[in-house]
């Protein structure tokens, strides 16, 4: 049962995935980030990470991740950010339930980082805005933001430029090949499109779009490739971010369910609802209600 390993945790929290419904790269700047255009979704599936205060100021991770150093792990940061942000003297203990792939593309540690921000944000009781939030996650990470905010959104800039957006809630089925994906590797590939001319939010809507790392990511890596093929036989199947992970939707769980009970156990997936509001901010509404 989820957090019930965790006697002393007072706090627990989902950091749920994200898909990218869509990813156009516009260009490259001159600090070597990549101008974009994105559509982030929220899954009600993800992580869950449990805290609890301490007095001493120190931040403890108690969940190792394999290749992951302590201090260079991406919940540690964000709760001494948060610390120095507000001058809190309280630390934390915390645990991570890890569910999602790292290297994924579904924004797992991005997740992690912000789901510990507005999860000490409610348990040191800093009163810090979503807007502070969002700019102390944006220092770790482009994808941080949307997390912090927790609504689905269409981004730009280098993910930064969020707006708000309404988008149908579908089943997804997410396949998760077994590969790491650098994203660094594939937005430094000399392949990839930098020239995809902007798009507004209405022609997205009308189902515009497509994942612009995609072509590069499938001549890397055959087990992506090999994922995509697979799954295009049932739905039309895209990569989310620079990948691993592949996808499809549905129009609901059975039909969603029916073709994950087809896919090989050499390729490992799961089902779940797209969701416009994020399940960390429902549990954090659930959370002031009571």
């Amino acid at each position: 049962m989820p957090g019930q390993h965790h006697a002393d945790a007072r706090l627990t929290l989902p950091a749920p995935a994200k898909l990218n419904l869509m990813l156009h790269i516009l260009g490259r700047r001159a600090d070597g980030y990549h101008e974009l255009q994105t559509l982030f979704q929220f899954l009600d599936f993800g992580d869950e990470l449990s805290f609890a205060p301490r007095t001493d100021g120190k931040i403890q991770l108690h969940t190792e991740i394999t290749g992951v150093a302590h201090d260079s792990n991406l919940i540690v940061r964000a709760a001494r950010m948060l610390q120095k942000h507000t001058g809190c003297a309280q630390g934390a203990d915390i645990w991570l339930d890890k569910q999602l792939p790292m290297g994924g593309g579904i924004g797992g540690g991005s997740s992690d980082a912000a789901t510990t921000l507005l999860g000490l944000n409610h348990l040191w009781q800093l009163n810090c805005s979503l807007d502070e939030l969002a700019s102390i996650g944006l220092a770790l990470g482009a994808d941080v933001p949307v997390f912090v905010r927790g609504h689905a959104a269409f981004a730009e800039g280098v993910g930064e430029k969020l707006t708000p957006i309404e988008l149908p809630e579908p089943w997804f089925l997410v396949a998760i090949p077994q590969v790491l994906v650098p994203t660094v590797e594939i937005f430094s590939d000399a392949e990839l499109t930098r020239d995809t001319p902007p798009i507004k939010v209405r022609s997205l809507l009308e189902g515009g779009g497509r994942n612009d790392c995609q072509p590069v990511v499938e001549k890397r890596y055959p087990e992506v490739r090999n994922a995509l093929i697979l799954l295009n036989k049932f739905v039309p199947a895209r990569l989310t971010g620079t990948g691993a992970c592949v996808f499809g939707s549905f129009p609901n769980e059975v039909d969603a369910d029916k073709v994950a009970r087809q896919l090989p156990a050499t390729l490992p997936s799961f089902v779940a609802q797209g969701r416009n509001i994020s399940m960390l901010h429902r549990a954090l509404q659930e959370l002031d209600r009571k």
